[in-house]
């Protein structure tokens, strides 16, 4: 078993130049465990070779932004969580361990991703593993009326031409009304000195590198689709619905 700070996609021989290409998911998957060292706690995580939107490796940005939740606390504990993007479900596992969150894993409509999550939450010791949702950013989300508190992601600005769907996807996920018996485990006595909240909230950090003008057109269109993005530092975004 390797042990790995973060797993670029070099850590797998390739032995294909198309292996990038699409059209490859036909190719024989190699499957690796490594162990990551996560704040108070090490994690087996399984990674594989090949996917075509790299939901199959872990990337750095999972272990900053792990770090800063860690150091503030405050913003998760006690809500309800949806994770966008979760990949190999490591940093919604941590979560789960660290502060017993209620979270569920959600990525592209895809078997192979919720596999290799129920297998990452066994191996950690989750069971049964965390729930998942399976949806492609921008199309109908499966369940019409979510209740989730809080959204997180990290390292998902990757892909440009999909800002757009991203944006309609988190639209849906926070412009929705709480009701009489939604819990308002959201409300929030700051937002680091704030007023209180009751509302949907997207906490979001990166560390793959995208140019500035990309960084820009998704805070544009989030702001044209009414939502207000404020910078908390360390590359961490709250991002909520104007309304």
């Amino acid at each position: 078993m390797d042990i790995a700070l973060f797993s670029p996609s070099s850590l797998f021989p390739d032995d294909d130049e198309s292996s990038n290409d699409a059209g490859t998911s036909d190719t024989l998957q190699s499957y690796e465990e490594r162990m990551h060292q996560f704040p108070g706690m090490e994690l087996v995580i399984r990674e594989f070779s090949f996917h075509q939107l790299n939901a199959n490796l872990l990337w750095p940005g999972t272990f900053a932004f792990a770090e800063w939740l860690v150091q503030n606390s405050s913003w998760i504990q006690g809500q309800r969580c949806i994770e966008l993007g979760s990949g190999t479900g490591s940093l919604a596992i941590f979560l789960r361990k660290s502060f017993d969150l209620d979270i569920t894993t959600s990525d592209y409509d895809d078997q192979e991703i919720e596999e290799n999550i129920t297998y990452n939450c066994r191996v950690n010791g989750i069971t049964p593993a965390l729930p998942h949702v399976k949806h492609t950013w921008g199309e109908n989300f499966p369940i019409s009326d979510p209740d989730w508190d809080l959204v997180i992601a990290s390292d998902i600005l990757l892909y440009v031409k999909q800002y757009p769907n991203l944006i309609k996807t988190l639209s849906y996920l926070l412009k929705r009304k709480y009701s009489k018996t939604t819990s308002l485990s959201a409300v929030r006595s700051d937002e680091t000195a704030g007023a209180p909240m009751a509302k949907p909230m997207f906490l979001m950090s990166w560390r793959r590198r995208i140019g500035k003008e990309d960084e820009l057109l998704f805070f544009t269109g989030c702001e044209n689709a009414g939502l207000e993005v404020k910078h908390l530092g360390s590359r961490v975004y709250c991002i909520k619905s104007m309304d």
